[in-house]
């Protein structure tokens, strides 16, 4: 059976074009020196190592499927590399 098709809203029903244009301007509204991370860089060092803390060890999803941890790792940031690229494992 075929899934009800949702209707876009908001950011999905504007045409490409236009989420680019927005996109760009991600964080921009925020002067540089204002950016609490470009100020303190041992600041943003450690939120950095916290990544992931704040669940619970035991609904991670890594711990919890090693395959997906595995398969993860293989990919290792292929599809960041090349667009519309996905390699399977």
């Amino acid at each position: 059976m075929d899934a009800p098709k949702k209707s876009k809203r908001g950011f999905a029903s504007m045409d490409p074009e236009r989420q680019r244009e927005i996109a760009r301007k991600g964080g921009k509204s925020v002067p540089p020196e204002r950016r609490s991370f470009s100020q303190n860089t041992d600041l943003a060092a450690k939120a950095g190592q916290k990544g992931g803390r704040n669940v619970d060890p035991a609904k991670r999803s890594f711990s919890q499927d090693r395959e997906l941890a595995s398969a993860a790792g293989a990919k290792g940031g292929a599809a960041s590399h090349k667009p519309g690229v996905v390699k399977s494992v």
